[in-house]
């Protein structure tokens, strides 16, 4: 099995999962993804049978004055990665966004409505979708939603993700405005990886959505993660408008893990017992060097 984007959060947790003899874990020194000779090679190299990408640019509002290369890494070169697969005869696993939908539904999305992007990021990962749809009949493509994970997001340097963004910007005593009506479902990175590699054990081959359970604002998210770690923040709700970011973001954007069900493999837990679980795992982390001095 083969994980494109290893340094990542997601990366990381599906390359912890699997025994290292089974996993063959790329970064983004070991292939180009927008490369077509790199991509070649690195197939030819290791000849996979499970190809997980998690690469992707995905600094969403950057991506609405990057537009080509949005649609270059988010498109193009999945379709090469698919194309990949597609002749080596290895299955292929992808990763797209909740931000697909427009967010006027008030139920959860399930997989068969339809999208509606609003911004160059989300449209250049449906267009991502579409292809591998397209090009590589044994593929299995995830939408998911808020993910946060140890390790953080290469892409979006260190502490890449909304929990260590809000930590790190308490413990520097700043006020924060977030975010209180965009309704998200915050997704742990090491339930997601969990449940992927269980998924690519069948073939049921197609478009899936998995993310935890229940749902919040990101307001409503943040004044849990102070609450989980005891710290009094100044932290204050705002408007999607009033907080004015370049790229646009659906209003509502919680996903059902429809197929899943069908499946019988929905069994993903609360987000707010993942945040725990992640909060606790990275208390261990932290004290980690101490305890083995």
């Amino acid at each position: 099995m083969m994980v494109i984007g290893a340094g990542g959060q997601l990366g990381g947790n599906l390359r912890r999962l699997l025994p290292a003899k089974d996993c063959v874990a790329l970064t983004h020194a070991d292939i180009e993804i927008t490369d077509p000779k790199s991509v070649s090679q690195v197939f030819e190299r290791h000849q996979p049978d499970v190809v997980i990408n998690t690469a992707a640019f995905h600094r969403v509002d950057d991506c609405e004055s990057h537009e080509e290369r949005a649609f270059q890494t988010n498109a193009v070169a999945v379709r090469g990665l698919a194309q990949a697969c597609r002749a080596s005869g290895a299955v292929f696993v992808h990763f797209s966004t909740d931000y697909v939908f427009d967010g006027v539904q008030t139920e959860p999305y399930l997989e068969t409505d339809r999208p509606g992007p609003l911004s160059v990021y989300a449209a250049s990962k449906l267009a991502g979708e579409y292809l591998v749809a397209a090009t590589h009949p044994k593929h299995f493509v995830i939408r998911t939603c808020g993910l946060f994970g140890l390790g953080g997001s290469r892409s979006k340097g260190a502490g890449g993700n909304f929990v260590e963004t809000m930590l790190r910007a308490a413990a520097q005593g700043k006020s924060l405005r977030v975010v209180s009506d965009q309704v998200v479902t915050p997704t742990p990175t090491a339930d997601l990886a969990r449940k992927v590699l269980e998924l690519v054990q069948t073939d049921a081959y197609g478009l899936y959505h998995i993310t935890a359970q229940g749902s919040c604002s990101w307001y409503e998210f943040a004044r849990t993660i102070f609450e989980f770690v005891g710290v009094q923040a100044d932290l204050n709700p705002v408007t999607a408008e009033a907080f004015g970011a370049p790229a646009r973001r659906p209003r509502y954007s919680v996903l059902r893990n429809r197929h899943l069900e069908l499946l019988g493999l929905d069994d993903l837990p609360p987000w707010e017992d993942g945040l725990q679980r992640y909060l606790a795992e990275r208390s261990r982390a932290s004290a980690a060097p101490a305890n083995s001095a």
